[in-house]
């Protein structure tokens, strides 16, 4: 029998679950992991630097392009660091808008995770699944900001602007037949909120079938079962948050230790895992869908009832109506200032950090009064959880390394930055 030696192996970057980002240096006794050594900063961009070159207003997309999963709520962390450093209060209804739109966003997060995890894994079907329940999401990101992916809707002092009364339908072609078109836009005969309760009714059936597929599946149990395991202890010590931390029976999540916008007004519970393995950190993300939906439609009932602005009246830090900046001089000025030079905030600090769907996202900004932020560094929680994958993978064979790659939820836009 041939002797097992020792070999020094490239996962990645050309590996489909590397995603064409990572590279993965593993030190191999045979098929077992001796030491895995993550190679990060193939997608380099450069992003808190070109955030120190441009007034605040013009990073928000940057935002939007390092979690390309998470849009909404990577914006959210930012013009929260600006509302503290500006001390603008941010009027109700924008902040219901912005808790909804955060749910909307996890919901889209876990489902874009689950399709690509379980692909990676082997489960074909998940993919297809999951990518159907997306599309509705996302026409919603589309109907408020006009674009499916970097929305750019958050603004310091609110939102672009309020959610719209219709939304688009489906129209009539040479693949789709008027009777198959009037079938698609049952659901979107009203507003968005209508389209939103009609989603949070029917989406509990759906996750249903998801686990139908995958929760009691022995193949799927035997890839993820004692995979990766952390203990509760290790996960805070290497700084796990999100999923990762509450997989391993944390509690930790900061919707409701540190409450932001209207959380502490929304009923909902935090899903916490017992063995702290890849299949925890799945029923985990699972329920998280399940309470994400719960909390979706509280804001859907109360910004049915109560109207109101979306941005702080007369403050410098939104632009004027389109009605005023055409017939009055000094809203004209203001405009253009804003959308030029954008406005100074005073000299000082502040952190903000949202419960993103990975994790503890964070922004620390520092202002010398100027324009544009002296310093901006981000908290992504992709780079703290890829910072254990050398622990999380030792003693497991090669194969793991694609379960807990897919358990971590990495992005890399926000791992290299």
């Amino acid at each position: 029998m041939a002797e097992i030696q020792n070999m020094t192996l490239n996962f990645g970057p050309q590996h489909p679950a590397a995603h064409g980002v990572l590279r993965l240096v593993l030190e191999m006794e045979g098929e077992v992991i001796m030491r895995a050594d993550p190679h990060i900063g193939l997608l380099h961009r450069g992003t808190e630097k070109l955030a120190e070159s441009k007034p605040y207003n013009q990073s928000i997309g940057y935002m939007d392009r390092l979690d390309y999963v998470s849009m909404m709520c990577n914006e959210h962390a930012y013009v929260m660091a600006v509302e503290r450093l500006a001390g603008v209060e941010v009027p109700l209804r924008a902040q219901y808008i912005r808790v909804m739109f955060d749910e909307v966003t996890r919901i889209l997060n876990h489902l874009l995770w689950i399709g690509a995890h379980a692909l990676d894994i082997g489960a074909m079907t998940m993919f297809l699944y999951a990518f159907r329940e997306r599309e509705d999401l996302m026409d919603c990101y589309e109907a408020v900001s006009g674009a499916r992916l970097h929305a750019t809707y958050y603004r310091p002092g609110g939102v672009y602007r309020d959610l719209p009364d219709v939304m688009p339908k489906y129209k009539a072609s040479k693949w789709r037949s008027e009777a198959e078109v009037k079938k698609l836009n049952a659901n979107r005969e009203g507003s968005m909120l209508d389209f939103l309760d009609d989603f949070c009714a029917r989406f509990p059936a759906c996750v249903d079938e998801y686990e139908t597929l995958l929760t009691d599946n022995r193949i799927w149990k035997q890839r993820t079962v004692n995979i990766g395991v952390v203990d509760p202890d290790r996960a805070v010590a290497l700084g796990f948050t999100g999923p990762m931390i509450r997989g391993s029976g944390i509690a930790w999540d900061l919707r409701k230790k540190q409450p932001y916008e209207v959380y502490d007004r929304m009923d909902f519970d935090i899903p916490v895992g017992v063995n702290g393995d890849c299949y925890d950190r799945y029923l985990v993300r699972m329920e998280e869908m399940r309470q994400s939906n719960r909390i979706i439609k509280q804001c859907v009932d109360w910004l049915r009832v109560n109207a109101g602005p979306v941005m702080p009246e007369g403050s410098k830090v939104a632009p004027p109506s389109r009605t005023d900046m055409k017939g009055d001089m000094e809203a004209l000025i203001h405009h253009f200032k804003l959308f030029t030079e954008g406005y100074c905030l005073p000299q000082g600090e502040a952190y903000a950090a949202v419960e993103h769907p990975k994790g503890e996202f964070g922004i620390y900004m520092i202002s010398d009064g100027a324009n544009k932020p002296y310093r901006v560094k981000i908290r992504a929680p992709g780079f703290v959880h890829i910072s254990a994958l050398d622990e999380m993978v030792r003693g497991h064979m090669l194969a793991d390394v694609v379960s807990v790659i897919g358990t971590q939820d990495l992005v890399f836009g926000e791992v290299d930055r």
